[in-house]
């Protein structure tokens, strides 16, 4: 338990600059807070302290902003930045060295009782305000952007953007751990717009070349 605590410690000032001293972490990081606590609520849920463990979840969400369910299961080095708005499912499942941005949610998409939550991978950044919604695996090294919807399971190493989540980029190779930047994540569907002006141009020139002209 404590070995995984101090990943979680470092896996803040891997990936916040901001983050100063082990005591600001635990006073001031409510992303950090709320996973303390989930580690305390997944104990007490798998030796089936149900209610006990709802209520250690219940009162991280009042303090912090984030809601873990006690059953997901999360691995080390997990970061949740600037965490407030974060959902995270019962039956989620997290990899190592995940990190999630402001307002995500890991959640379902109906009623079933057994798997409904998302599966992720290792190194996957999910972007301020994504959803990841049902039973679907993220594969390892994935970056989702800023309020991405993906809602089918994602290979690794890919970059998912857009409602639907669609994948614009999967090249086979690693996916950096630095932070998603939202500024200059491709618009594949401004870029589709943009093909199909240049197309017009090009095909306007063309007629206009081949029309006949008057003597």
């Amino acid at each position: 338990m404590f070995d995984v605590i101090k990943q979680d410690i470092q896996a803040v000032f891997d990936r916040d600059p901001a983050a100063r001293t082990t005591v600001e972490v635990f006073l001031t990081y409510a992303g950090f807070q709320a996973l303390l606590a989930h580690r305390v609520a997944h104990r007490l849920w798998k030796v089936r302290l149900r209610l006990l463990a709802r209520l250690v979840a219940q009162a991280a969400r009042w303090v912090t902003g984030v809601e873990i369910h006690p059953g997901a299961m999360i691995g080390h080095g997990f970061f949740i930045d600037h965490g407030m708005g974060v959902v995270i499912g019962e039956t989620t499942e997290i990899g190592d060295y995940v990190t999630l941005f402001q307002g995500v949610t890991l959640g379902g998409t109906g009623k079933e009782k057994e798997k409904r939550h998302p599966t992720l991978g290792n190194h996957v950044v999910v972007g301020s305000g994504a959803k990841v919604l049902g039973n679907i695996r993220i594969g390892d090294f994935v970056k989702i952007g800023a309020n991405s919807v993906v809602l089918r399971s994602v290979p690794s190493n890919s970059t998912v953007i857009g409602i639907p989540g669609r994948v614009i980029k999967s090249v086979g190779v690693r996916v950096p751990e630095e932070f998603m930047d939202h500024a200059n994540v491709p618009d594949p569907i401004a870029e589709r717009f943009q093909a199909m002006e240049r197309e017009m141009i090009e095909l306007r020139k063309k007629l206009e070349n081949d029309a006949p002209r008057n003597s």
